[in-house]
């Protein structure tokens, strides 16, 4: 085995190599258009998981099996998956779809695609929204401390972050716009929420309720925080206890960026 390895190395062809290169290249090519083309339909994840398990046997077969001479294992390939993988399908069609939904949602192939879905840009223009029509609004955003106790206090909602559900959430008329809205990676959780109120002296009189309620969640999380003033419209960010006021769109994105962590930021915006 080890000999074969060895002359395998020691017998390179760069020309074959830089071959091999572009047709892979090629291969992914294709499939990067593909995938933008059929991008928020229901078959995306199912076509990212066919297609990685397509490159994976073809990767295996021809630059391992075949270059190490495995013949026994090559014959198995070439001779018995075409004749069984069309009945297999049909038998387990239900599970095969599952698995490649499964797979194709995988946050692996999303440094290969960029989502057209992004969390840090729904929130971005819902506060805008907010702040434009001075609409209160008070946004939990977890880290790596959890705040499912918090989300118990509120509504569950377990949907998608989407500028439209936060708005409508805040909207005066709403009866879970006084509480506080709760994200997990990219989901609104919970609405309503209680949170609380920070016993700091020293800050100013003239903050309300959410703002107190805000920085007294990042006393004790490491969560960050986002408050519209209902009175001003003005935008403010709490981390770790301290606040920070008069935030303008770009800076609120370039605070989410630099706060979020990898499980929010799976989802985190292009430029705005």
């Amino acid at each position: 085995m080890f000999g074969r390895i060895y002359e395998l190395f020691e017998n390179i062809n760069i020309w074959l190599i830089g071959r091999s290169l572009g047709e892979i290249f090629l291969i992914y090519m294709i499939v990067y258009v593909v995938l933008r083309i059929m991008q928020g339909t229901r078959g995306t994840s199912m076509l990212r998981g066919l297609a990685f398990i397509i490159v994976l046997i073809s990767v295996g077969v021809l630059f391992f099996v075949r270059k190490l001479q495995l013949y026994t294992i090559d014959w198995l390939i070439t001779e018995f998956v075409p004749v069984f993988i069309i009945p297999i399908i049909i038998l387990f069609q239900p599970e095969f779809r599952r698995a490649l939904l499964r797979l194709g949602q995988s946050p692996v192939f999303n440094v290969f695609l960029k989502p057209e879905y992004h969390v840090t840009n729904e929130i971005i223009k819902a506060v805008t929204t907010l702040s434009n029509n001075k609409t209160g609004a008070l946004i939990a955003i977890e880290r790596e401390v959890g705040l499912d106790n918090f989300a118990e206090t509120g509504t569950k909602l377990n949907a998608y972050v989407s500028s439209e559900l936060i708005c409508t959430i805040f909207w005066h008329g709403s009866p879970l716009h006084d509480g506080a809205v709760i994200i997990q990676e990219q989901k609104i959780v919970a609405a309503g929420c209680l949170l609380p109120l920070t016993e700091n002296i020293e800050l100013s009189k003239s903050l309300g309720t959410r703002h107190r309620a805000g920085i007294g969640l990042t006393e004790e999380t490491d969560a960050i925080v986002i408050i519209v003033s209902e009175e001003t419209g003005t935008i403010s960010t709490g981390f770790k206890g301290s606040l920070n006021q008069n935030i303008d769109e770009k800076g609120l994105k370039k605070i989410l960026d630099e706060l979020s962590t990898e499980r929010f930021s799976i989802a985190r915006s292009a430029q705005v």
